[in-house]
């Protein structure tokens, strides 16, 4: 009787994993007991997910979780195709210029080694962008415009609101930002930069015309 409730609760806990995980990002402070379920049932996650086509990608270090299609481009022709169960969304260059600004952000806060969280104000992650920007004599609509982007980078999860009642709300720099933006595409961060501040004001000239 003991074993057969030990294997029901086993098979709930997966029921509930596949189905935040299918969701979504797993993080160790958002959920713990389902974190810890997580650790102690991986090889079966990674089992059930694989007849899906997905891999589960956990850090244990960072604390995140997530699941991503197994199959790379150049592997599509040599495997049967499966539905898309994770979706890829394609970004705009702010966006990617934003991430890319917050990743290299991250990567000076880490090697300071003072805290495990990365808060920034809104006014922090404007003057990040700003200068990659082209002059406008228009402030308030170049705010917006950066606003829109920040709210996009919290939809995809890479950044967290904070609530504060003494000051401008901040923003948690969520680490699973690392997993996305991997140290070499860092390494070539400031061609990068250059592609995208190109994109950027000749977009601007365009719109100008």
């Amino acid at each position: 009787m003991e074993e057969q409730l030990n294997a029901a609760v086993i098979e709930a806990d997966l029921s509930q994993l596949a189905i935040a995980l299918l969701k979504g990002v797993v993080y160790r402070d958002g959920d713990e007991r389902l974190w810890g379920a997580l650790l102690n049932l991986q090889a079966r996650v990674r089992d059930y997910v694989m007849v899906l086509g997905l891999e589960l990608v956990l850090d244990e270090a960072e604390g995140y979780a997530f699941l991503k299609s197994r199959l790379d481009e150049g592997d599509v022709e040599a495997a049967p195709k499966l539905p898309r169960l994770i979706a890829r969304r394609p970004l705009s260059f702010p966006v990617s210029l934003l991430l890319a600004l917050l990743r290299k952000k991250l990567a000076e806060f880490d090697a300071g080694g003072a805290d495990t969280r990365l808060v920034l104000t809104r006014d922090d992650i404007v003057e990040l962008v700003r200068v990659f920007l082209p002059d406008s004599s228009n402030e308030a609509r170049l705010i917006d415009q950066i606003e829109t982007h920040i709210n996009k980078v919290v939809e995809l999860g890479f950044l967290r609101r904070l609530k504060s009642a003494s000051g401008p709300a901040g923003f948690e720099v969520r680490r699973i930002l690392k997993a996305f933006v991997d140290a070499q595409w860092l390494a070539e961060f400031d061609t990068r930069l250059a592609a995208y501040q190109a994109q950027l004001v000749g977009k601007e000239a365009a719109d100008e015309e």
